[in-house]
């Protein structure tokens, strides 16, 4: 029995598929339809946060792990940077020097139970958030996804990690795969991102 650990914000959780549940969830229900046809067992976590950042992260990722380590092996997925890189009452959430510092802090964690940790992209957002504050106070632009994005980038490939990059997927079409809050997928862009991962998941099936 392995276990998927998945970290991340509301695109982990998967907050607007009211169909699905988000990509972690149809990864989930994958797993388990392929352990019933005769593959290994994976028990997909979903443990994403809403609105949480990587602070978030680097102060619960030792608890999650110590509570969730399977013998037989685990793998990791983190996916933050949409909040991080947001700002809110004028400042920051998460500078793009502290983001890179709590994902290397958070990777040295998994690293005590795993070496098949995955480093997953911020999306794009839609044109119409774009630069622009919306009601949760958060404003957000592309821009910035782009060097954040870049960060996990560089940190997957020192250490040789996956990087997936939902990003490149999402950039042509983001207005038909995001829903109307033009930061989550809809349930068209939450299934093309779990349609993506699934052949890491089969790796361990």
């Amino acid at each position: 029995m392995i276990y998927g650990l998945f970290f991340g914000d509301s695109i982990t959780y998967g907050e607007y598929d009211g169909v699905f549940g988000g990509w972690v969830d149809i990864l989930k229900r994958y797993a388990l339809q392929k352990f019933h046809e005769g593959s290994n067992e994976v028990i997909v976590y979903n443990l994403g946060i809403g609105g949480e950042t990587t602070d978030g992260l680097i102060k619960r990722i030792p608890h999650e792990l110590n509570a969730r380590n399977s013998a037989e092996g685990n793998f990791v997925f983190m996916a933050y940077g949409a909040n991080d890189l947001a700002i809110k009452n004028g400042s920051r959430m998460v500078t793009p020097e502290e983001f890179k510092a709590n994902i290397q802090a958070a990777i040295q964690q998994a690293k005590q139970f795993t070496d098949d940790i995955y480093l997953v992209s911020i999306l794009p957002f839609s044109k119409n958030v774009d630069g622009v504050q919306v009601a949760s106070g958060k404003l957000r632009t592309n821009d910035e996804v782009l060097v954040y994005n870049k960060i996990l980038q560089d940190i997957a490939e020192e250490d040789s990690f996956t990087y997936i990059d939902f990003y490149t997927a999402f950039l042509e079409d983001k207005e038909i795969l995001l829903s109307q809050d033009g930061v989550h997928p809809n349930e068209k862009g939450y299934g093309m991102m779990a349609e993506l991962a699934i052949p890491i998941i089969e790796k361990y099936l």
